[in-house]
């Protein structure tokens, strides 16, 4: 017997298993059966009105066979004696065209600057200790990409790019928590997103595929209009039948490469801000109209956007990105010299603070300035505000920063409160360091914020800067249908580093559209 219900419940009912199972047999009147199966196939929380509410849909099995949790199965061919095709980056998109790949029996040689999840932990720490920044190991380049030592958020609008079940059954398959497949809200955590990552690695490894850690790719190997390889830092001169190129949006040396070698690119509009952060439990009262949260219902979160209008050139705007509740503001340079902010949550989100990027669309008029750069405009732009930011906070790791009503009212802070930023803040009058418009546009859009959300403006919240790296700034072009790039046959620019992809699931989506155009063309 299978039945389908669906539920508003409150949050302890929702969430305390035991008497979640009691009401379902209730409702069904399943009260004197011992053994049912309850599968969640969708979980939300509605806190618009202060009476918190939690939907839930799922269905209940009883005296029949339970259909399998998922319908992924590892069972990948072996590939070792394949054709390669090379992948350039081991981030979300180039981990899951590898897998693709295998899957239709091909071999994919992966190569990856930075080191294995469990090595790139030794450089974290050296940058929120000792503010070294290692180029080919941080919290962007190694294994995993960007996402591992992130949030790990699910969430994507992206659903026309591919099957995000697919994706979501994928990482299940590979050690992720099951609630990933049915929570409006994914994520998995950055406590737990290496332990998949490493186990997706074992995948690969196991039917045949190469990875090669701590080589980065210097340059192209070309025959007429096509891609024949690639050459390492070493020299070593590797070949395959085509090219993923799947960088992520830090890779500038292989932007740079792309420009140098006269393959297409283009400059690419993108978005720079600071993170915001705020207690946690200050959040939790502004969202669930209480004053503690409890022990059932997770640590809030907020989506805010704003419409700036300007004179000169029109709207502009403003909005929260990769809010993370429960979170830490981490140091994302990929070089000396420069300071990027950014976010992450463990699994649980219990830490006692909440922070997001609020970030400002930079548009092709705001880096006129850089045009002689031709299509790394952008990322030249990127680059002079980081660089600014390392200067304001003392030529280190220490981040600039300000309390919010400080930064409205124009005045530096005396003092900054506590944060989850390890390598600390220093108080700067964050108007010097952010150029003029983000500023601006920065302050209006705080004041329409607090008006949205009652006490979301307050001294007791502060400004981190900067949160630049929240798109690649250069598109590298491709054709729609094939997915080649427009001028060279057998390379395909994948994910965020090529401009088509905005989070972990959308360019694990990316990678597998990439590799299935590889296989219905070449294979």
């Amino acid at each position: 017997m299978k039945r389908s219900l669906v539920l508003s419940l409150p949050p302890r009912e929702a969430y305390d298993e035991r008497c979640f199972e009691g009401i379902v047999k209730k409702k069904l009147g399943l009260a004197d059966l011992s053994d049912i199966t309850i599968r969640i196939k969708r979980r939300s929380v509605d806190a618009r009105s202060r009476k918190i509410k939690v939907n839930i849909s799922l269905d209940v099995f009883a005296d029949e066979p339970i259909p399998e949790l998922i319908s992924y199965q590892k069972d990948y061919p072996n590939v070792t004696s394949a054709d390669p095709v090379i992948i350039v980056g081991m981030g979300p998109a180039g981990m899951f065209a590898a897998l693709k790949l295998i899957e239709n029996g091909i071999k994919p040689i992966i190569i990856e600057r930075g080191k294995d999840v469990r090595s790139r932990r030794r450089d974290l720490a050296a940058i929120n200790k000792e503010h070294i920044v290692n180029p080919n190991s941080n919290y962007c380049f190694g294994e995993g990409g960007a996402g591992t030592y992130s949030d790990g958020k699910l969430y994507t609008r992206s659903k026309k790019r591919g099957d995000v079940n697919r994706i979501l059954e994928i990482l299940v398959a590979h050690g992720a928590a099951s609630d990933i497949l049915f929570e409006a809200h994914p994520h998995i955590g950055t406590n737990k997103l290496p332990k998949v990552v490493a186990a997706m690695r074992e995948s690969i490894l196991t039917a045949g595929g190469e990875i090669l850690f701590n080589t980065q790719v210097v340059d192209f190997i070309m025959g007429g209009d096509e891609i024949n390889g690639v050459v390492t830092q070493e020299g070593e001169k590797i070949t395959g039948a085509a090219v993923i190129l799947a960088t992520g949006h830090s890779s500038r040396d292989i932007y740079q490469l792309l420009d140098f070698r006269g393959i297409h690119i283009e400059a690419k509009p993108f978005a720079l801000g600071v993170r915001v952060e705020h207690a946690q439990q200050l959040i939790d009262q502004i969202q669930y109209h209480c004053t503690q949260r409890g022990d059932y219902l997770p640590a809030s979160s907020y989506a805010l956007a704003h419409q700036v209008v300007e004179k000169d050139s029109g709207k502009r705007g403003v909005f929260s990105f990769c809010m993370c509740p429960g979170g830490f503001v981490v140091p994302a340079a990929t070089a000396p010299g420069e300071l990027v902010v950014n976010g992450m949550s463990p699994s649980r989100r219990d830490s006692r603070f909440a922070n997001s990027g609020i970030v400002v669309a930079v548009n092709a008029i705001d880096f006129k300035a850089y045009e002689q750069h031709g299509p790394l405009a952008a990322m030249q732009f990127q680059k002079v505000v980081e660089q600014a930011a390392f200067k304001a906070g003392g030529n280190s790791q220490q981040a600039p920063a300000q309390r919010l009503v400080d930064f409205i009212d124009g005045r530096i802070s005396g003092s900054l409160l506590e944060t989850s930023y390890q390598p600390g803040l220093t108080s700067v009058k964050m108007h010097d360091v952010l150029p003029q418009f983000i500023a601006r546009s920065l302050r209006t859009a705080f004041q329409a914020f607090g008006k949205k959300m009652k006490g979301y403006l307050t001294n007791e919240a502060q400004i981190i800067g900067v949160e630049s790296r929240t798109s690649s700034p250069v598109t590298i072009p491709r054709d729609k249908d094939s997915c080649e790039h427009i001028q060279v046959k057998r390379l395909y620019p994948c994910g965020e580093g090529a401009g088509y992809a905005g989070g972990i699931v959308s360019a694990a989506m990316d990678g597998e559209r990439c590799a299935e155009a590889f296989l219905q063309v070449y294979a």
